[in-house]
């Protein structure tokens, strides 16, 4: 293997960290070092800011995130697998529809759970699945 067919790469990623290396080093040679209150106030996308978050983000949100990705995910997989699905054959039907329910019945959970229910508080929601009777579905 001839070691030459990767100069140009080599040289590319050489060049490409020195000009980063450049002009943060210039970036930072020239800018003013003078803080003033207007420039440690936080910028959000160019709206003045009004009040100081006194809030956290609850728990569903991330919550949501979580999903997304986790479908984001099953996506991907299923592209691929749609690439190959010619060479396959019925195993890999059978693997992908496996892999499908499961997402599907983790979805069913999710949702029975009420984890996609954003108007009920959690403790309500715990409170109407505790309070049932043995055998009866919450209300």
């Amino acid at each position: 293997m001839d070691l030459s067919e990767y100069l140009p790469i080599a040289l590319m990623l050489v060049l490409a960290v020195l000009f980063a290396g450049v002009s943060l080093t210039v970036s930072y040679l020239v800018s003013y070092k003078r803080p003033t209150a207007e420039k440690l106030e936080p910028y959000e996308c160019g709206i003045v800011t009004e009040a100081e978050p006194i809030q956290r983000f609850p728990v569903k949100f991330y919550l949501v995130a979580i999903l997304f990705v986790i479908f984001d995910v099953e996506i991907v997989f299923l592209f691929a697998w749609a690439s190959v699905f010619g060479t396959l054959g019925w195993g890999g039907v059978a693997a992908i529809a496996i892999f499908t329910l499961l997402i599907v019945e983790t979805l069913g959970y999710v949702w029975k759970r009420g984890a996609l229910d954003w108007n009920v508080s959690r403790r309500a929601r715990y409170r109407s699945t505790a309070d049932a009777p043995a055998g009866e579905p919450a209300a």
